[in-house]
């Protein structure tokens, strides 16, 4: 149906690619995307011990067969830091694997050991200026996510229909939109507006073979678009996520101490608590990132059906124009 730099890089049959999620994309999260024709990426920092990483990189490829799957490196201090980056990039150029999805900071020190790999980069940002600098050190592909997306919008605040057109303008290199992406046609209006293919995470958190409670899958099909929260903006880590105690707490937070740090909110905002979330399914309580593509998930269903049902989206789309067109 779709030829774009995404779909001739990876070899998909869509221009989709399933972005990193913490916690979750694991061999066996980026098999399933592999399977139905995207490609996604297993996230280095939950597996901090690089054996641990190493066997989930062998596992994909073992599992995968020859299908497309890379690793994401979020370069974030508190997520892995700083010293150990490298190590990782030096773990997956070792273990062959042809894709990495960066993010949290500029990728240009660790590009000599990326490209000496031929290792694809795809660097993600919340805004066209990160991308305007991404190009300019070497990066092969960039992915834009708007503000409506789940996780780390940036400070800038720009939706996901904006940077898109900005993007087309500013960039010469490749580019996928994301943020409160999850039908089809608004795969293919990005296509139209200058993308090479969209970025989803929110969208596929209903995915059977997401590894998460179903009470958690069951939160996610009953929220909508209304249901997120953006906080942590006070301490320039701006986050959005599903609305529960966590955020609330968060926000009273924010707005009763004077000169708050992320040490103040660490117990609440541990990454350790959304992990015993997606366990547990007790919703309630950690930021669980989430978007307005809250607004798509619907049911808790296969990969395969999800994104079958985006193809036939997308198809629809398509004709839509041509019955629009004058020729």
């Amino acid at each position: 149906m779709f030829k774009t730099a995404v779909t001739d890089t990876y070899g998909t049959r869509l221009p989709v690619i399933a972005g990193g999620l913490m916690w979750l994309a694991d061999a066996d999260y980026v098999v399933a995307c592999a399977r139905v024709g995207i490609v996604s990426f297993i996230t280095a920092a939950t597996f901090p011990d690089p054996d641990d990483l190493r066997s989930q990189i062998r596992k994909a490829r073992d599992l995968c067969d020859g299908l497309p799957f890379g690793v994401n490196v979020s370069m974030l201090p508190k997520l892995l830091p700083g010293e150990k980056t490298a190590d990782v990039f030096r773990l997956i150029a070792d273990e062959g694997v042809k894709f990495v999805e960066t993010s949290g900071r500029n990728p240009e020190e660790y590009m000599p050991v990326l490209k000496g790999a031929c290792i694809h980069v795809m660097h993600k940002v919340p805004a066209v200026r990160y991308a305007v600098k991404a190009q300019s050190v070497g990066v092969d592909m960039v992915a834009i996510v708007g503000v409506e997306c789940g996780g780390h919008p940036g400070m800038d605040m720009i939706g996901t229909i904006v940077n898109a057109a900005m993007a087309e303008r500013d960039l010469t290199i490749p580019f996928v939109i994301g943020g409160g992406i999850g039908t089809g046609s608004q795969l293919v209006a990005a296509l139209a507006m200058g993308a090479s293919g969209v970025i989803m995470g929110t969208r596929l958190l209903v995915a059977e073979e997401v590894a998460t409670h179903e009470k958690f899958k069951k939160r996610l099909v009953e929220a909508t678009e209304r249901d997120t929260e953006l906080t942590m903006s006070s301490v320039r880590n701006t986050t959005r996520t599903l609305r529960n105690e966590t955020t609330d707490a968060v926000l009273k937070l924010e707005r009763e101490k004077h000169d708050v740090t992320i040490a103040d909110m660490m117990h609440l905002v541990s990454g350790k608590i959304g992990r015993e979330a997606y366990r547990t399914g007790d919703w309630s309580k950690g930021l669980l990132s989430a978007g307005h593509a809250l607004a798509f998930t619907d049911a808790i269903e296969p990969m395969s059906a999800i994104i079958d049902r985006i193809a036939d989206e997308a198809e629809a789309a398509l004709q839509r124009l041509a019955s629009v067109t004058v020729r």
